[in-house]
């Protein structure tokens, strides 16, 4: 992401790295910023310490089995480390990707003593016994930090002297705040080594994303003494204004392809309003228009079943409204603070006036489902990270069915420059970084709800039509339209047998391969079935909290 004097790295990427020899960029380079307070400007005060991101790195050691597709793993040191600043922790990725991370170096900025010197260091774990391929011997080493402190990061050397006690700072504690294990980077023989992330993420969640690792090996007493850091400060200075947030949008706006048989399509919320969508009160037997921008929708309270939307009541508009308007539509983005303001998250929410009928795969046979899987108001979306100290997109979230997933920008498809190409599911409109079917359920066994992706004639560029529908650390100026506080349902609740449809569907089917089918449909989620009318963006747990 480069560091925060933004010095030149492709020389020392092709002097110093050996992933594949290969590291990954942004196929376009970064625009140029629209001015603002802290937005890209290299360096974040998380009170009294200030950090930068430094993305190119010295390999200090490497190994080539064990991980991720037993392709080992390479440990580096950030290099260069910019004048007055400090090393707090080495970099380790796996070696089945081109080379592309980050760690934070910190400096003092106070005369209190925001970080200091270990006092020693614990020997967690070396390769000299071992078998496995190898580039010489790596050694890891835990700070001991002097009391009031603590250590972020270990320290990776290729011999066996420890390491000076000038090579790494430890962190004042009430600059520090807990993490957990995150992805894993490396195991081997009893070894095991994992990323970090602060264990409380969210709107409100101070916790910052060093980059570095922990490790663990059999019989050792392990780093889980390591912490991440925290933004005192707790402020949004970082954080993007609304200038941008549109350069941003500009920026990395996806390309969402929908599949070719795609019927279903999106709208703009004001177009299913306009086009005669109507709100349903319990116990009222006349339904109520929707004005253009849901103002006269009943506003927060609680999904109790008293309210919900549905389509128009004339057979005609129903299934033009089924259909969506691409010419019209429009994602709406909640942008919101994370890991400690150090990062930008761009939820993207795209809506759909209707959810199509699932299909599923039973062993050979590939069959339609009837009416499981429809709902009127289907809401997904994607989220892009967007890193605070230089503008550059980290990861980008897909809202795919069961469970989302975080895709780092280097295993991303692009097109348009440095927009990243999204498949909707055929009907579904679950969000993949990838075409090709994802099967939900068994899949090993190949039973499972279809997710068909593949790219169509028709497609949306998510930054050609966006509003910025909430941004809390915004509120002076962002007005929030007043359908994203309806936290009632977008569809009714539709009671059916589905033993009877399931039967219908399944009728072809050995006795076997139908059972297989009931059991996987009986485990589906109730908005997954299509039973229970689906809740809108603001409902959603990832609203306010980390989308993992």
């Amino acid at each position: 992401m480069g560091n925060c004097f933004g010095l030149p790295t492709t020389a020392l990427e092709t002097k110093f790295l050996t992933i594949e020899s290969s590291s990954f960029k942004l196929p376009s380079p970064l625009p140029s910023w629209p001015s603002g307070v802290g937005f890209a400007n290299g360096i974040i005060d998380l009170g009294g310490l200030e950090v930068c991101q430094v993305s190119t790195f010295t390999k200090v050691w490497a190994t080539h089995e064990g991980g991720q597709d037993n392709s080992g793993a390479t440990f580096f040191v950030p290099s260069p480390i910019p004048t007055g600043f400090s090393l707090l922790g080495c970099y380790a990725q796996p070696n089945n990707r081109p080379l592309f991370g980050w760690v934070l170096v910190g400096r003092d900025t106070c005369s209190e003593g925001t970080l200091a010197k270990p006092v020693d260091y614990t020997l967690l774990w070396n390769s000299e016994s071992s078998n496995f391929k190898q580039d010489g011997n790596g050694y890891f080493w835990l700070p001991t930090p002097p009391e009031g402190y603590k250590a972020v990061g270990l320290v990776v050397t290729n011999s066996s002297e420890k390491p000076s006690l000038d090579d790494v700072r430890c962190v004042r504690l009430d600059l520090t705040d807990a993490c957990e294990n995150d992805e894993s980077i490396w195991d081997k023989d009893g070894f095991s080594v994992h990323g970090l992330r602060p264990a409380t993420r969210g709107i409100q969640a101070l916790g910052v994303w060093v980059g570095t690792f922990i490790a663990q090996a059999n019989g050792s007493p392990g780093s889980s003494t390591i912490a991440c850091l925290k933004n005192k400060d707790s402020n949004f200075n970082s954080m993007p204004n609304l200038s941008q947030i549109q350069a941003i949008m500009q920026a990395y706006s996806p390309w969402i392809y929908f599949h070719p048989d795609e019927e279903f399509l999106p709208s703009s919320v004001s177009w299913f309003f306009d086009n005669g969508a109507l709100l349903y009160e319990k116990g009222n037997p006349s339904p109520a228009p929707i004005t253009s921008n849901g103002s006269n929708l009943p506003q927060g309270g609680s999904n109790d079943g008293a309210y919900w939307i549905d389509l128009p009541v004339d057979d005609r508009e129903k299934d033009k409204v089924k259909k969506g308007d691409i010419p019209s539509s429009k994602v709406y983005l909640h942008v919101k603070p994370m890991l400690g303001a150090t990062f930008t998250d761009v939820a993207i929410w795209i809506f759909y006036p209707f959810n199509g009928p699932a299909k599923a795969k039973v062993g050979p046979f590939n069959l339609s489902l009837g009416r499981i899987g429809e709902h009127v108001g289907d809401w997904e979306h994607v989220t892009l990270r967007v890193s605070n100290f230089s503008g550059e997109l980290w990861r980008v979230y897909f809202s795919e069915h069961s469970a989302g997933t975080w895709v780092e920008a280097s295993q991303l498809e692009f097109e348009g420059g440095n927009k990243p190409v999204v498949y909707s599911s055929l009907h579904g409109h679950a969000n993949y970084s990838k075409a090709g079917l994802v099967l939900e359920g068994n899949s090993t066994s190949g039973i499972g709800i279809r997710n068909d992706t593949a790219k169509g004639k028709n497609r949306i560029d998510s930054g050609e039509r966006f509003e910025v529908a909430a941004a809390e650390y915004l509120v002076s100026v962002v007005t929030e339209p007043p359908w994203i506080d309806y936290e009632r349902e977008w569809g009714p609740k539709i009671t059916y047998d589905i033993g009877k449809e399931i039967s219908r569907v399944a009728r072809l089917l050995p006795g076997r391969l139908k059972t297989a089918l009931r059991k996987l449909v009986e485990r589906l989620p109730d908005e997954v079935l299509g039973e229970e009318g689906p809740t809108g963006p603001k409902v959603k747990s990832n609203w306010y909290m980390d989308e993992r």
